[in-house]
């Protein structure tokens, strides 16, 4: 088994519904507190719901990935206008187990993990001191974030 982590958010719709509906189908066995944060990338928009979810998995980061891909859809995502923009579901891979992954549409650790506050916040709720390969532990990069505020 694997533990992984899945970054949970929603500005279209019943956010924490929408959220919560996604941690129960990805088969989350512990879920952060859900946060009211800023858009990030594209501002013009609603405000977001986040959270993470912890699940345990046998599933390979790509199985999981299109796991959580076609839970989107299911749940009513568009991918259409701008990135980072609106949306019903937005389900990303932050980290599976220890591993570091660089393929064409699957990079773990999430790319932007340490940049986003967001993430930062509710992650060190559910693993303050788990290791993020390449950067130190959650609680170390939310505070590098903090100082830099």
């Amino acid at each position: 088994m694997t533990t992984a982590y899945v970054g949970l958010g929603s500005n279209l719709g019943d956010r924490e519904r929408l959220i919560r509906e996604a941690a129960e189908l990805i088969g989350a066995v512990r879920l952060s507190t859900v946060i009211e944060t800023e858009p990030w990338g594209y501002g013009n928009q609603p405000m977001f719901l986040n959270a993470v979810a912890e699940i345990e998995t046998r599933r390979t980061a790509r199985e999981l990935l299109d796991d959580l891909l076609d839970v989107e859809l299911r749940l009513g995502r568009e991918r259409v206008g701008a990135q980072w923009g609106p949306r019903t579901i937005d389900l990303d891979l932050l980290l599976y187990g220890d591993e570091t992954i660089d393929e064409p549409g699957l990079a773990v650790p999430h790319p932007r993990l340490t940049e986003r506050d967001f993430v930062l916040r509710p992650l060190a709720e559910l693993a303050p001191l788990l290791k993020i390969p390449g950067s130190g532990t959650v609680q170390a990069a939310l505070a590098g974030l903090s100082s830099e505020a």
